[in-house]
């Protein structure tokens, strides 16, 4: 018996039964190891990703909430002036003065006329029928017309007395300005919040849309400095505010005499072209300036002014610096740290909670470069003597036409899209925003700084320590 005992201790050491089994328990220890490993790093950088892109849509969905607040004020300022040019206009046609000279103008055309219809010479006496015939048309037309305007007055004129009286207008901007900045701050949340939904994931993603002052878009802080860059030069006390007063009343002169230059274009057409005679044209255009120039300068010469922008492009001493205090937006995201697979063995040494940032920037876009056909020239007049062969005038011998090089042939030019604005004021409706680097100076701060929003009051946020490092140190760990 002992020496069986002694045989199997001493061939224990050759003996490999069950060796398979020890193998495979390390090898199943280790093969748990690396995929906790692996599932740890997917699960980081996956929600690395999605939080990048929650980051970017946030800030871009907010900017672009900014961006529409800016058109709407440069869509009013266009309306504000509109409103003037249409008083103007209505009052005109309420009062008609221009009508009243008409009788004196055509009446020389009717003592013109007999004088004319006397003469020797065929044509002034042609001339002097149809002046005859045409005075008692023209002035049935003046009178059919001012009888038309007087009555579209009666409706429209004192809506937009009323609209100038009440300031309208200027109070629709001022909510407009009070309020889209917060409309911006919601998109921002709202995004953040649906781009971190997931079926197993209970975590809440918060995205918050900050200035680059370190203080939230909308809330409390519009109250001191307001998110949009712009200014109202009738309640706003600055220190510049009589040069925004002149800058405001230069551009509503400006664009009002401008939009009732349209209006009267178009509603002087048939006396510019078929009633010429009576001036009636001329008189009221005259006459629509100046209830225009009173409407400005004696009625409304402190209010009803619209709104500019805050810094002009001539003013600016570094457009860097310009740009990010003004203009440029960041949008973060905020989400508690996820555990991880196999905490006791990989351990994530930072404490704060996971965030990603994205910066973006208002704008207005340069007018496109495209090609354009520029229209066939005229190729008439010329001195007594001179009279271009027009197109078309030569024929080869077979009927068809000879192509000249150089005669009357268009070529393709590169130009720039026509109609369009590139100035960064409030008279243009074309702002729009863009994603840009986040390589602000005061990134640190907001990346350390608790959102004071009431979203985040109890959301206990842990901010990581980033203290010492600047912007630049910021950007080599994160390259976006």
């Amino acid at each position: 018996m002992c020496i069986d005992t002694s045989r199997k201790l001493a061939s224990i050491h050759r003996d490999q039964h069950g060796t398979i089994s020890i193998v495979s328990v390390f090898a199943v220890l280790l093969l748990t190891i690396l995929l906790g490993m692996v599932i740890n790093v997917g699960r980081h950088a996956d929600e690395k990703i999605k939080m990048q892109n929650a980051a970017d849509a946030a800030a871009y969905s907010g900017g672009l909430v900014l961006a529409r607040g800016m058109n709407t004020l440069a869509f009013t300022n266009h309306l504000l002036f509109d409103v003037f040019a249409v008083t103007a206009f209505m009052r005109e046609a309420r009062e008609r003065n221009s009508e009243t000279y008409v009788p004196g103008v055509l009446g020389a055309w009717r003592r013109v006329g007999p004088v004319f219809s006397s003469s020797k010479f065929p044509k002034f006496e042609q001339l002097g029928a149809a002046i005859i015939e045409k005075v008692p048309r023209e002035q049935e037309v003046v009178q059919t017309y001012s009888e038309w305007a007087a009555a579209s007055s009666e409706r429209i004129l004192p809506l937009m007395e009323e609209i100038l009286k009440k300031e309208l207008i200027p109070e629709f901007q001022r909510a407009v300005v009070e309020a889209f900045p917060d409309i911006a701050q919601t998109a921002a949340m709202e995004v953040a919040r649906r781009s971190g939904e997931s079926d197993h994931d209970d975590s809440v993603l918060r995205g918050v849309l900050w200035r680059t002052s370190v203080v939230p878009v909308g809330g409390q802080s519009k109250t001191f400095e307001r998110t949009l860059p712009v200014i109202d030069p009738v309640t706003d006390f600055v220190p510049s505010q009589a040069q925004y007063q002149a800058v405001a009343r230069y551009q509503r002169e400006a664009m009002s005499h401008r939009h009732l230059g349209e209006w009267n274009y178009y509603a002087m057409w048939f006396f510019d072209r078929e009633a010429k005679m009576c001036q009636f044209a001329r008189l009221w255009r005259n006459f629509t300036c100046g209830h225009l120039n009173q409407l400005l300068t004696q009625e409304y010469p402190t209010t009803n002014l619209p709104f500019v922008i805050r810094t002009e492009k001539d003013n600016v001493t570094d457009m860097t610096t310009h740009l990010d205090r003004d203009f440029t937006f960041l949008g973060v995201v905020y989400r508690r740290k996820r555990p991880g697979i196999l905490p006791g063995l990989f351990c994530n040494p930072l404490d704060s909670d996971a965030m990603a940032y994205a910066a973006v920037r208002l704008f207005v876009p340069r007018r496109r470069i495209m090609w354009y056909l520029p229209p066939p020239p005229v190729m008439m007049g010329g001195v007594p003597g001179e009279f271009p062969d027009l197109p078309g005038d030569e024929e080869d011998s077979d009927g068809e036409e000879e192509e000249e090089p150089g005669n009357g042939q268009r070529e393709w030019v590169i130009t720039r899209q026509p109609h369009t604005s590139d100035e960064w004021d409030l008279l243009n409706q074309h702002w729009t925003v863009q994603l840009v680097p986040a390589v602000q100076a005061t990134l640190p701060d907001i990346l350390q700084t608790v959102p004071p929003l009431p979203e985040f009051q109890d959301a206990g946020v842990r901010l990581p320590d980033l203290s010492g490092l600047t912007k630049d140190d910021i950007c080599q760990i994160s390259t976006h």
